[in-house]
């Protein structure tokens, strides 16, 4: 087996590619950065490429979407995900069109070489190697979205206006209706997204948090 790794860490970049090694991985590239990772993939043609997230340089979803594009550019190659975090905008992306040759570990949960091998094995004969907490994770996140998708025209454009933090009073002379009107919207809102009444009153603000991650 074949690997490329992208790993900003260059202690944790080496030591896996020497745990790899002494298991018979042939690891044909270990770089730092987004960009030498897509290079690296065309070059070597590897079976399979174990990336981070976070990379140069932005340290934000560089290695998540540089997936993607090889998944796309290049089918036949594997992509295993080795992160602290779950991305589940992305993730889904990655995971949309073909699960097969995908695997998505944290690196808190693996805690035996040999099971990860396995997993990276699998991924690059085209099975999959899905952390349940990212599937998890994944799945609240689609749910979200779906309760987003039982709002009416009106209540989504309320939202809108929610999200941008207009008051009712504010919202209300948008649309040309009184205050009442706009809180039987909202109270609607709020029961669609599965917000009860709490007493700590937060239930605008995950509303709208509820908004911005759709």
């Amino acid at each position: 087996m074949r690997v490329v790794i992208a790993e900003d860490s260059a202690i944790l970049r080496e030591g896996l590619a020497g745990l790899l090694a002494l298991r018979g991985v042939e690891v044909v590239a270990a770089v730092g950065d987004a960009d030498a990772l897509r290079a690296a993939v065309t070059e070597h043609r590897p079976d399979a490429a174990v990336i981070d997230i976070r990379l140069p340089p932005d340290q934000t979803d560089e290695g998540l979407r540089a997936a993607i594009a090889i998944r796309r550019e290049q089918p036949g190659v594997g992509v295993l995900i080795f992160s602290q975090y779950v991305e589940t905008r992305f993730a889904a992306d990655l995971l949309a069109e073909d699960a097969t040759g995908v695997g998505y570990l944290l690196k808190e949960r693996v805690v035996d070489i040999d099971e990860f091998v396995d997993a990276l094995g699998r991924v690059a004969a085209g099975g999959t190697a899905l952390d349940p907490e990212v599937v998890s994770q994944l799945l609240g996140a689609g749910r979200r979205t779906s309760a987003l998708d039982l709002l009416t025209a009106r209540e989504r454009q309320v939202l809108a206006l929610m999200a941008e933090g207009r008051t009712n009073g504010s919202i209300a002379e948008a649309f040309v209706v009184s205050e009442r009107a706009v809180e039987k919207h909202i109270a609607n809102i709020f029961m669609r997204l599965g917000l009860p009444p709490s007493e700590t009153g937060h239930r605008r603000v995950l509303a709208v948090l509820r908004y911005l991650e759709s």
